[in-house]
C-alpha cells in the first residue's frame, strides 16, 4: 500500500481560505481638508472598513491632495462622497477649506473666482465660499452621487446646492462644529455604520442624533449643556447606500 503525504502551505489570503468577500460595486471618495492639523486618525481606517463591507472601493485623500480642480470636476465619478473640512472668515466672508495649498497655477486657471472673492487662499490653503460651489455645481454635475456627507460648520448653507446638482442625499451639519477630540467623527462613524448596514439616511440620521436628544435618562452634572449632533439632511430620506 502506497501512503501519499500532502503537505498543505497555510494561506494567510481569506479569499483564498474560502470566507465571502466583499464585491465593489460602487465607488466611494473620503476627502478629510484638515487632516494633518486635525487627524481622523482611527475613525479613517473604521468609515473605510464599513464602506468596503458595503460594497463600495474606497479613495481616502487629505490635506493637499483635496484640490480645487478634484472638487469641481472628480466628484461625480463617486457614488458615495465623504467631505470633512471647516470653515475660516476672510473679510467677513465664510470659506471652506479645500485643503490644496496656495500655488499659481490654480489661481491662473481659478483666476475669475479669486477676483470674485469666491476662491480664496490667504490661508496658505485654499478656501472656497457656498457662492463658488452654486456656481461650479450646477444642475446634473451630481447625478452619479447617491449620498453625500458633508462634515463641516454650516455645510447646511451648500447641502442643498448640492441636492439641486443630483445628489440624491445629502447629509450635512447645522451651525458650527469642531473637528477636535473625535467626538464628530466618532458620530460620523456611527452614521456610516448604520447607513452601511442598510439603514435608510433618515433612520440612520434618526439613530445618530435620538440618543442625544433624549438624555433625560442620562448622568450629568446639572450645570452641563445637552449636546445635540449637528447632523440633520436633504434630499431622499428613503435613500440606501447598500447593494
Amino acid at each position: 500500500m502506497i501512503v501519499l503525504l500532502v503537505l498543505v502551505t497555510p494561506v494567510a489570503s481569506v479569499a483564498a481560505a474560502g470566507l465571502p468577500q466583499p464585491v465593489a460595486r460602487g465607488k466611494a471618495v473620503i476627502l478629510s481638508s484638515l487632516n494633518s492639523i486635525l487627524p481622523m486618525g482611527y475613525f479613517e481606517t473604521y468609515i473605510a472598513a464599513q464602506l468596503t463591507n458595503a460594497g463600495y472601493s474606497v479613495t481616502f485623500l487629505k490635506d493637499k491632495s483635496v484640490t480645487v480642480d478634484f472638487l469641481v470636476n472628480q466628484l461625480n465619478n463617486y457614488n458615495v462622497v465623504i467631505w470633512r473640512t471647516n470653515t475660516y472668515t476672510w473679510n467677513h466672508v465664510l470659506y471652506y477649506y479645500v485643503g490644496e495649498t496656495r500655488n499659481g497655477v490654480t489661481e491662473q486657471k481659478y483666476a475669475s473666482d479669486l477676483s470674485q472673492g469666491s476662491l480664496n487662499s490667504n490661508a496658505g490653503i485654499f478656501g472656497v465660499t457656498a457662492g463658488f460651489i452654486a456656481n461650479h455645481f450646477k444642475s446634473g454635475s451630481l447625478n452619479n452621487v447617491k449620498l453625500m456627507i458633508l462634515i463641516s460648520s454650516e455645510s447646511s448653507i451648500f447641502g442643498p446646492t448640492m441636492v439641486k446638482a443630483g445628489a440624491n442625499s445629502v447629509i450635512f451639519c447645522n451651525g458650527f462644529i469642531s473637528l477636535s477630540y473625535g467626538l464628530v467623527d466618532d458620530l460620523t462613524s456611527q452614521l456610516v455604520s448604520y447607513l452601511s448596514s442598510g439603514m435608510t439616511v433618515y433612520n440612520s440620521v434618526y439613530d445618530t442624533v435620538n440618543p442625544y436628544n433624549n438624555q433625560a435618562n442620562l448622568l450629568r452634572d446639572s450645570l452641563d449643556s445637552a449636546y445635540s449632533p449637528p447632523f440633520w439632511f436633504g434630499g431622499s430620506s428613503s435613500l440606501t447606500i447598500t447593494h
